[in-house]
């Protein structure tokens, strides 16, 4: 097979990763290397200096031995397949970046084998990249569940970011889709890079040149609305990550169909909004010092599709507004809708030259029109004209936008990853909300819940193939109703 052919094939199943970010990496470039890592990112990020740069997403090979569910590279799928040698992988990255066209690699893989197997192939195209070519720019690898922890170890060396996919939100989902793949598996590497990390730093601040073991830290990824877990469930588990494991990103990524299977939602409304949210309330777990508890209680445990979480908080709790720009702390003004971590730090700034008015705020580039209604500007309130309800803020906080790109995300098909070859508009979608969408989910999600019943493990897929459509039919009733299975624990 030619190179360019591998590339097309394994090119195209990457674009199922999740990785969007900012590399944080902060390396310059050093003389006789290729390239450096200042900030870079992932495929149309955008750094502090307003650059926007991209990295070659793509898979090692797509020849998996693993049968999953949701995966298109599933072993029982039938779908053009290739695997590259590292040689060509490495020659590859190298040429694209002389050529301009990339800043840094992120390489992932299906399971050739054995994951030891595959790691190994991955280290060696690394080493090359890095000790022969000596190339200086940003790699974000995929780290193998199961693979050996002295893997783990030489590709940290190699790889600016490792990350390890959790893929579903609980272990029976897991153990249901994916019978190959094992928590304790997944969870073993998790808990070796954070403790190499850590150590790693210590060491460089005792020797400049010691070796860094992945500086980037590391991430994961999760399929959201594959399975019924609730957003409080996923949240519960972000959270967790970043408590356990110092994970520096939980990436969600809405469930879309790429192979017939009975247990799973044949729809092709993709939950863009509910992706959407989940992130926003991730950022508040990391950024706005809010504890999952705040976000989302036991009562309501999905996310409000209408406002976004730190607003559904507000109208909860306004009992705590208005707060006082001029003299509110900043965790106070981080909790206000429409002010952010930079805005609020601007206001904490600012009001020791001055008193701030809505003229200050709007040029420190506060949100005004959400914050408006939740603060006092030297004592008179911003939303005079409304009255300071639950019901009516949040008819002005659910109404669309006019103007610009920041409307509604519901019924948006999603953009997907940039072709190498040829333009691909994406096919239109049903709004994530539709009564069709909504059957198909709680028909899967009935079928979920019986194959649990009837065996735990994976021969429950067969069993739930097998049943005819009438008993799913009769099952839509149960639809909403989560696993009732544990939390994938991190303890």
């Amino acid at each position: 097979m030619q190179l360019e052919d591998k590339l097309a094939i394994l090119a195209d199943s990457a674009k199922y990763d999740v990785a969007c970010t900012s590399s944080g990496v902060d390396r310059a470039g050093v003389h006789g290397k290729l390239g450096c890592s200042v900030a870079a990112g992932i495929c149309h990020s955008f750094t502090p200096d307003g650059r926007c740069i991209s990295l070659l997403k793509v898979l090692y090979s797509n020849a998996c031995c693993y049968d999953c569910g949701y995966c298109v590279n599933r072993r029982s799928n039938d779908v053009p397949r290739a695997t590259f040698t590292p040689r060509e992988l490495a020659e590859l990255t190298i040429g694209f970046y002389k050529r301009n066209y990339i800043e840094g690699l992120f390489l992932s893989s299906a399971v050739i084998g054995t994951p030891d197997y595959t790691m190994e192939r991955m280290i060696e195209a690394l080493r090359i990249l890095r000790q022969e070519y000596h190339f200086n720019g940003y790699i974000h690898a995929k780290t193998i569940p199961g693979a050996d922890a002295e893997l783990v170890r030489r590709i940290g060396l190699l790889a600016d970011r490792l990350s390890v996919n959790i893929e579903l939100p609980s272990e029976a989902s897991l153990s249901l889709l994916a019978p190959d793949k094992k928590k304790q598996a997944i969870l073993k590497p998790m808990g070796q890079i954070a403790v190499q990390s850590a150590q790693s730093k210590k060491e460089l601040v005792l020797y400049r040149h010691a070796p860094a073991f992945a500086p980037a830290g590391q991430s994961t990824q999760m399929i959201i609305g594959a399975t019924p877990e609730s957003d409080r469930h996923i949240m519960g588990l972000a959270e967790s990550l970043y408590k356990k494991y110092s994970l520096k990103r939980v990436f969600f990524s809405a469930y879309l169909p790429v192979v017939p299977d009975p247990l799973l939602p044949a729809t092709d409304a993709v939950q863009l909004n509910r992706e959407h949210r989940l992130y926003q309330a991730d950022w508040l777990l990391r950024f706005y010092g809010f504890n999952v508890s705040e976000i989302i209680d036991e009562e309501n445990p999905f996310l409000a599709p209408d406002v976004d979480p730190k607003a559904n908080w507000a109208l909860n709790h306004l009992d705590f507004f208005p707060v006082e720009v001029n003299s509110a702390p900043l965790e106070a003004l981080l909790r206000v809708p429409g002010i952010g971590v930079r805005g609020a730090k601007l206001i904490c700034r600012a009001r020791r030259q001055s008193t701030l008015g809505e003229a200050e705020l709007r040029k420190l580039g506060i949100a005004y029109k959400r914050a408006r209604y939740f603060i006092t500007m030297n004592g008179a309130w911003g939303g005079s004209g409304v009255d300071f309800s639950r019901e009516a803020l949040h008819a002005r906080l659910s109404a669309p936008i006019d103007g610009g790109r920041h409307g509604r995300r519901a019924d948006r098909a999603p953009a997907g990853q940039m072709s190498l070859f040829e333009t691909v508009e994406a096919p239109p979608v049903l709004p994530e909300a539709s009564p069709d969408a909504t059957t198909a989910r709680e028909v899967a999600f009935a079928a979920q819940r019986r194959a649990l019943e009837a065996a735990g493990t994976a021969t429950g897929r067969q069993a739930a193939a097998t049943e005819p459509a009438s008993v799913a039919e009769r099952s839509i009733a149960d639809g909403r109703k989560t696993l009732d299975s544990p939390l994938l624990s991190v303890a």
